[in-house]
């Protein structure tokens, strides 16, 4: 203890409570920084190859658009339910509402308003789109190579080629274009199958479908539509020919290369508060009563699927009935038969039997056809005797 601190007794622990004091307040910010600083999640190679599996056959310019989507996922569901209400809406009057509601989300994500059906994607499974953003926030270049190597794949087993709706490319990358600039289309097809080698057989021409396409002419270049693309030797995605460079780090504060107009809520003026909380409230009531909607379709399914079950036993049970009943019609028909077999046997022995009485009264008739003719022999004695016997008798007169 120093000198002063004996001196002054009450300095020193003044000091020491300042020393504590001090300590806490560094392990608080020690433990804050990690929170504030969170790193980034890491997918494997083979993570980020099933993730991006059912999007890696996208026309490049839809592709774009979708991996910037996908790193605002709490913003998705929304959008789904604004596009399927909207459904009926295309070219410059879907434009035009997307303008006037003043949507309040990303303009990556409102420039998937067209396509209801990748926005459906997303929404119905939100795991797989807050992972493929956050990939593409920390692993956009692994990404990139995922993307390619899975076109590899479909190129190599024959399903991914040139047709009347997509151009594609060879070369060291495989690029995917719009056969027509401003008609960007849709493919539908299952990663299971364009991804592995076909089957003997196999008709490779229908795996992937061409369902569903979109006009997108000038009144869509607000959001980029006509200037997205992806520099696939640099893999840089470029959204307005602006390259795409939100990451991780400045997710948070990063300005979107977008020439739309953009009303977050956090940024309303006082004018437009009121608007922007009723689109809000709006959303919020869409998105309760897409749930219960989905909820009771799920319901029903699950109803039509026990009645399915309910009726598959019936008809096992019924199949086992019939079973039984051709089981008991052949034990029927085998008894039937072993009782014709035995009565065939009792026939046979009665004629068997007749056939010995019959051999038995023919010996007694060939008997009495004997004694009959021995009897015939003794009367001609006798009468040879009665004979001799007069004669005897006339000699002897």
């Amino acid at each position: 203890m120093s000198v002063r601190q004996i001196c002054n007794p009450e300095q020193g622990a003044t000091g020491k409570r300042f020393a504590v004091v001090v300590a806490v307040f560094v392990m608080c910010c020690a433990l804050s920084v990690p929170a504030m600083a969170q790193a980034a999640p890491y997918f494997a190679p083979q993570q980020l190859d099933h993730m991006v599996s059912r999007i890696a056959l996208y026309p490049d310019p839809l592709l774009a658009q979708t991996l910037a989507a996908a790193t605002f996922p709490d913003q998705v569901s929304d959008a789904s339910y604004w596009a399927d209400e909207h459904h009926g809406l295309t070219g410059n009057e879907l434009a035009g509402a997307i303008e006037g509601d003043q949507l309040p989300w990303d303009p990556s994500v409102q420039a998937l308003l067209p396509f209801p059906a990748v926005l459906h994607m997303m929404a119905s499974d939100m795991n797989w789109t807050t992972d493929l953003g956050n990939a593409f926030l920390g692993q956009q270049q692994d990404v990139m190579y995922a993307v390619q190597r899975m076109r590899q794949r479909a190129r190599d087993y024959g399903y991914l080629h040139t047709g009347p709706q997509i151009i594609v490319g060879g070369g060291p990358y495989i690029t995917i274009l719009p056969a027509r600039a401003d008609y960007v289309v849709v493919p539908y097809y299952d990663p299971v199958v364009v991804y592995a080698r076909p089957r003997p057989g196999f008709f490779i021409g229908g795996a992937i479908g061409f369902r569903f396409g979109v006009v997108l002419g000038a009144s869509y270049r607000p959001w980029g539509w006509g200037y997205n693309r992806i520099a696939w030797d640099r893999r840089v995605v470029f959204i307005n020919n602006a390259p795409w460079q939100r990451t991780w780090v400045n997710r948070h504060e990063y300005h979107h290369p977008y020439t739309v107009h953009y009303y977050p809520e956090h940024h309303y003026v006082r004018e437009h508060e009121n608007h922007g909380h009723e689109v809000a409230y709006r959303a919020h009531e869409r998105n309760e009563e897409r749930r219960e909607v989905r909820h009771e379709e799920h319901a029903r399914e699950e109803r039509h699927e026990e009645r399915h079950e309910e009726h598959a036993r019936e008809e096992r049970h019924e199949e086992r009935h019939e079973e039984h009943a051709r089981e008991e019609r052949h034990e029927e028909r085998h008894e039937e038969h072993a009782r014709v077999e035995d009565h065939g046997h009792e026939v046979h022995g009665h004629d068997v039997v007749h056939e010995n009485h019959g051999h038995e009264d023919h010996g007694h008739d060939n008997g009495k056809h004997e004694t009959h003719g021995n009897d015939k022999g003794h009367d001609k004695h006798d009468d040879r005797d009665r004979g001799d016997k007069g004669d005897k008798g006339d000699h002897h007169r």
